[in-house]
């Protein structure tokens, strides 16, 4: 073989790191979200009408929600003084507003707009809230956050990929995916499927990546930490399969869900993430 090119193939092979860096210059890196502090005590839920008998419910989940995200802690909502909490979620509210999910379509029924879809997004008083997590046993978690990459291996039958912020397949799992990390106030970024090429990332290597290769390429796509996870279609347990790698302070996380939508597996993800980024612990 050529001694030019076993030179040029030893170049190419050391030096990737170099070739990040130049790209994630260049490179969008996806959306990220969670990125406001403000945005920690706000909760959105979906409702029906603009009535009071569905918008106290929803007040109470969002409640739950904004506490989950403020203390960083996913358990905290079993605490039996949540209940009565609940109960009195209006008192701890500072606004809300509607937004109409079939805006620009003409009213059709009988009833007007009693039955029409909104989303509700509820903005809690801050001050109150983390009275409250400290009245339960937690410390607001109101410090900047690790931006979260996720490397996301998806099997579909057949179909095969890494999830990326502007691949052709996957969009409904971004959607997804952004949407519970949202919820659970983790910023998070998708890579590009150029940054995933440079960084030799692929659907068969990612299980076996070398963890320093994927902690530089989760920094070149704008990010301070990866989460490793693998999405599996599987008719057997009924829906997906899940499992998620996250290591932290230099302790590995590992977890997984079976038999749900991709909804509840992208929940399951950045609810595990939090509780441990918060050092909460473990996911169960």
């Amino acid at each position: 073989m050529n001694t030019d090119f076993i030179l040029l193939r030893h170049r190419a092979e050391t030096s990737w790191l170099a070739g990040l860096i130049a790209w994630a210059v260049m490179l969008a890196c996806g959306a990220a979200s969670a990125g406001s502090r403000a945005e920690l005590y706000q909760a959105r839920i979906f409702v029906t009408g603009q009535r009071a008998e569905t918008r106290l419910p929803a007040l109470e989940r969002g409640l739950g929600d904004v506490l989950i995200k403020v203390s960083g802690d996913p358990e905290i909502v079993h605490d039996p003084a949540v209940a009565e909490l609940a109960s009195k979620a209006e008192t701890y509210v500072d606004s809300f507003r509607y937004r109409d999910l079939m805006a620009g379509i003409p009213v059709h029924d009988e009833q007007g707009t009693r039955d029409r879809p909104y989303e509700l997004t509820i903005d809690f008083d801050p001050g109150r809230i983390d009275s409250v997590v400290r009245s339960l046993g937690r410390e607001p978690w109101t410090g900047e956050r690790p931006r979260v990459v996720v490397f996301l291996a998806v099997e579909f039958d057949e179909a095969t990929y890494l999830l990326a912020a502007d691949g052709s397949r996957g969009r409904d799992q971004r959607e997804s995916l952004l949407a519970a990390a949202w919820k659970y106030g983790i910023p998070m970024v998708l890579p590009t499927e150029q940054l995933l090429a440079v960084s030799g990332v692929t659907f068969e290597n990612l299980g076996a990546t070398d963890p320093n290769r994927l902690e530089t390429t989760a920094k070149a796509a704008g990010g301070d930490i990866g989460l490793v996870g693998t999405l599996t279609w599987s008719r057997e347990a009924l829906g997906w399969i899940a499992d998620w790698r996250l290591a932290w302070r230099g302790k590995p996380n590992q977890w997984q869900i079976r038999g749900v939508n991709f909804d509840e597996a992208f929940r399951n993800a950045m609810s595990g993430a939090l509780r441990v980024l918060s050092d909460h612990g473990a996911p169960p």
